[in-house]
């Protein structure tokens, strides 16, 4: 399958902003290997390998790329050509780390280096420059978390593919059946409805539900288990869904109806509180303030979300100590959740995209505890 990519306008645009936040931040340079930082940037998909390959970003010289000439085919799939890019090419036996400096115009100062920049590369990185890197974090995740308009059509094509998958759990989720049995039809629908693959999922049934980060298992599925359903995947071009409902096999109990019930106003407060202004941990707040007046805020163990793109997990983390502020532009789950260890557990994720006077959410699947 042919892999989609913006226009090269988009990434021109992009390492604009990249140097003068370089320049801003007074990093001499920005050395940034594949993974998200390098796709988000150049289109680029390269995977990570012994041999050097880098994006080297300056303030006062054009972008370069420095690669191995074994690598220039896969480097076609990318805007570098498009955008017109020096290329560094590099062959076995010579050094790929003084051809990154040499192409930064610079040896001194500080510099940064991607988080998904491995220790074998930027240990001799730092061998050449006699000082160890910054991470390009503080630069980068200024550009990444804040959407344009064609990053939050990607998503909301995921979500609404998500969307879709929720709406069949019912035709899979049984009892008598395992989590496993279920995760697999789960899975080929995840593709079937649009995904490029399954990113991740998550069937916690019974007692499994009460651990946030349980996958799945060979537990089978039995009456009156509350499963937690939590799924996602890449749409082209690699922008994530990320959307969690709880099912209950059955009719649930009061206890577990009312404690539900709960949780869902957890949600709703969360998502109202979403607007231009606030902080991330305002959010997180907002939610745990519901679930502290019914006496549950000790059952959710986690923060209330993150933001999304072309990572799952990336910033900005809508978490208690987080006080940026949140802009228009900026995509993240909203995902309490009450887990009674040895019983029971429950979360409802929605992803949101920051709007002029609040927000969108990307996910309108029922939030209620649906019955099946």
């Amino acid at each position: 399958m042919a892999h989609e990519r913006f226009s090269a306008e988009v990434y021109r645009s992009r390492l604009q902003r990249a140097q003068q936040l370089t320049g801003s931040a007074g990093l001499s340079a920005l050395f940034i290997t594949p993974g998200p930082d390098l796709r988000y940037l150049t289109g680029s998909r390269a995977s990570t390998f012994e041999r050097l390959t880098a994006l080297v970003i300056s303030p006062d010289r054009d972008p370069q790329v420095v690669v191995p000439r074994l690598e220039l085919a896969a480097l076609r799939e990318s805007a570098v050509g498009e955008l017109g890019l020096v290329v560094h090419d590099w062959v076995d036996g010579q050094d790929p780390y003084a051809i990154a400096v040499e192409a930064a115009g610079v040896s001194a100062g500080r510099y940064a280096v991607s988080d998904a920049a491995p220790a074998l590369h930027t240990v001799p990185l730092a061998a050449r420059f006699g000082s160890s890197p910054e991470l390009a974090t503080a630069v980068l995740r200024q550009l990444r978390m804040i959407k344009d308009d064609a990053e939050i059509d990607a998503l909301r094509r995921a979500g609404a593919a998500i969307d879709r998958v929720h709406a069949r759990v019912g035709e899979w989720l049984s009892a008598g059946r395992t989590e496993r049995e279920v995760a697999t039809d789960i899975e080929a629908a995840i593709v079937a409805e649009g995904h490029t693959g399954a990113e991740f999922i998550i069937v916690g049934s019974g007692p499994n539900g009460a651990d946030p980060h349980h996958e799945v298992s060979d537990r089978v599925i039995e009456d009156g288990d509350v499963v937690v359903v939590d799924i996602g995947g890449p749409v082209e071009p690699g922008y994530n869904s990320d959307c969690t409902r709880t099912y209950c096999v059955g009719e649930p109990s009061g206890e577990i109806a009312g404690q539900y019930r709960v949780l869902e106003e957890a949600q709703r407060a969360a998502v109202a509180a979403v607007r231009p202004g606030v902080s991330a941990q305002q959010i997180d707040a907002a939610a745990r303030d519901v679930l502290a007046q019914a006496g549950l805020v000790d059952k959710f163990v986690h923060r209330t979300g993150h933001g999304i793109g072309l990572s799952v997990h990336e910033e900005p983390y809508i978490v208690e100590g987080n006080d940026i502020e949140l802009q228009v532009g900026m995509a993240f789950s909203v995902e309490p959740g009450i887990y009674f260890p040895g019983g029971w557990g429950a979360r409802i994720e929605d992803i949101v995209v920051v709007t002029a006077d609040g927000c969108e959410s990307l996910n309108q699947r029922p939030h209620e505890l649906k019955s099946v």
